[in-house]
């Protein structure tokens, strides 16, 4: 995994609605127990995080001494220029620059959709992380 994608910290360093990688799936984390140290064992952290992407809910447990990745998120405005038939979108950045390789997601397209054909001005926030990208909130201007 590319370094600038993620930092390490401790396990046990980790809280409920932070963030980790988990399977190579950048989550949010819901809920998250630490067991005891058993007989011959280290004490355990249970993890359970919800994929930022997909919404799939995906579970890890580990010792609280491990590093586990957590991902370097980053959100950025733009505002939407057009809508191509395949559901591409033009976006414009705050520094005037184009870009036209972000699909509407399904959850936000019949939204986005009708906000565009009624003309209203449409800000939508860019979620990135380990090199993925989608929409994940839409507003108008």
């Amino acid at each position: 995994m590319n370094s600038s994608y993620t930092f390490p910290i401790e396990a046990s360093q980790l809280k409920i609605n932070g963030h980790c990688v988990i399977n190579d799936k950048p989550c949010r984390i819901v809920d998250m127990s630490t067991s005891k140290p058993g007989k011959h064992g280290h004490a355990k952290v249970n993890i359970t995080g919800i994929d930022i992407f997909t919404s799939k809910k995906i579970e890890y447990s580990c010792p609280v001494s491990n590093m586990i990745d957590v991902p370097v998120i980053k959100k950025t405005q733009y505002t939407v220029v057009d809508i191509s038939d395949d559901d591409y979108v033009t976006l414009l950045g705050v520094d005037n620059t184009l870009r036209s390789d972000i699909k509407l997601p399904e959850d936000l397209a019949d939204y986005i959709h009708g906000l565009f054909q009624l003309g209203k001005p449409i800000s939508v926030t860019v979620q990135s992380a380990l090199g993925q990208e989608t929409i994940i909130t839409s507003n108008t201007l």
